[in-house]
Order: structure tokens, then sequence, then C-alpha cells
């Protein structure tokens, strides 16, 4: 990456608001229980390829904006989840790598982009995602979070036999306690690195708590969910997206 001065525009990511957490969410959800339909429904290496092409002509259409716009921004992130999914499962499934033994290689993977993200810009606040490079940074961020949250998610549900119901149960408390430390430390001394390191440990477990419920939604009773189907657990959330999306259109800060 260039160490030239980098053009600014607009911030590209929106508030950090309930709705914020509430379309995040249902992303994840949406995410995991359309994965899980396009597993099964078409060949699995095919879906992979093809959610990826779609995610890179959603990332970079949000590339281009030079301000935050909702559906561009939410279609990524949408987009990152289905994909982010695949990829975690293709993982696991066709490659055999355990859940835990992925689940530290993709922690590893986002903490040496964080530490990278650090050098080169002196923080990893998203109230400053103004210019490419940091938005960059960002969505490598982003999709690396969306493949731990998915390997440790299935982890617990699976190997640890917690259940989806149990694991969604135990991720809303474990999503709740860094909101309220990072509450805490934004009052007492503003933005720092604790409001900081607190979002990110929230939006890291987002991923597990809303593929958690989805899946305990969407799969028969024989797997512990249930049983309403992938698909339309997956529609529904979409139409939820859509509705939550139009909420957040005033969402930037400049």
């Amino acid at each position: 990456m260039t160490t030239a001065p980098a053009k600014r525009m607009l911030n590209k990511v929106p508030q950090i608001t309930a709705v914020f957490w509430t379309i995040k969410i249902l992303t994840t959800g949406m995410g995991e229980a359309l994965a899980d339909y396009f597993d099964h429904a078409f060949e699995p290496i095919l879906v992979v390829a093809l959610s990826g092409v779609v995610l890179a002509f959603a990332l970079w259409f949000q590339l281009r904006a030079d301000r935050f716009i909702a559906w561009r921004y939410w279609s990524a992130v949408a987009m990152v989840s289905v994909f982010g999914t695949l990829a975690a499962d293709a993982v696991h499934v066709m490659l055999g790598v355990p859940y835990w033994a992925s689940s530290i290689g993709f922690l590893a993977g986002i903490l040496l982009i964080f530490i990278w993200w650090h050098r080169a810009e002196g923080s990893t606040s998203i109230d400053t995602i103004t210019t490419a490079r940091r938005e960059l940074f960002y969505w490598a961020i982003v999709m690396g979070t969306f493949a731990l949250g998915t390997a440790a998610g299935d982890m617990t549900a699976m190997n640890f036999e917690w259940g989806f119901l149990a694991s969604g149960i135990i991720f809303s408390v474990a999503f709740v306690i860094p909101l309220v430390a990072g509450w805490v430390s934004r009052a007492r001394s503003g933005v720092g690195a604790g409001t900081v390191f607190a979002f990110w440990v929230a939006y890291v477990i987002t991923r597990p708590l809303g593929a958690s419920y989805a899946d305990w939604l969407a799969l028969p009773g024989a797997r512990g969910g249930l049983g309403w189907g992938t698909l339309p657990v997956s529609l529904a959330m979409i139409v939820a997206i859509v509705i939550f999306v139009t909420l957040n259109r005033r969402g930037a800060k400049a």
C-alpha cells in the first residue's frame, strides 16, 4: 500500500446505532441460512465460485462510492456474509480442517491485519474510514470476522454440543458485554483504544450469534432446530434487512 497522501472522502461506514447492530445480526443469520440452502441445492464448489464473483462486484461497487450509501454498503456486507460462510464451511468440509484449527487460523489472520492497519494508520477506528486505504483495511477485517465467526459458531454448536439455541443465548450475552464496556469507556474518555477494541469484539460475536439463531430457526428438529427451512428463513431475513436498511440511509458521519 502506498504511503502517498490519500484522497479524503466522507466516512464510508454508518454510525453505530441499534439499527446498525440489528442489520448486522440479520445479515449474519441470512448468510448462514442462504449459504446452507445453496450448499444443498447446488454444487458447493460452483456456489463458492459464483458467490465470490458476486462479492467482488459488490465490493467494487461499494469502493467506487465517495460516501456512505446504505444499499451499497449493506449489499457488500450481505455478500461477505454469504461468501464467508461458504468459505469457512469449505475449509472444514472439503479440506477436513477442524473448526478449532480454522478458528485459530482466521483469528491469527485478523490480528495480523489489525496490526498492519494500526501501523499504517495509527488507529483501527471505524469513525475515520475516509480514505481508500482505510476502507480496504476495513473490508479485509470484515471478511476475516465473518469467516472466524462461522468457524467459532459451528465449533460451539457441534464440537462443544451446546446446540443452536443455547449457543445463540450464550453469544447474545457475550455480545452485550463489550457493548456495555465500550459505552462506559466512551462515556468516561471519548473514543479511545478501549472503545475501538470493544466494538470489534462485539462485531466478531455478531457472526456466531446471528448464525446460531438462523440455524435454530431453519434446521430440522433432529438437528436441534425448529424446521422452518433454510430458504424461508433466509428470505424472511432479507425482507427484514431491506426494511431496516431504509432506516439506516442517514446513518453516516461526515
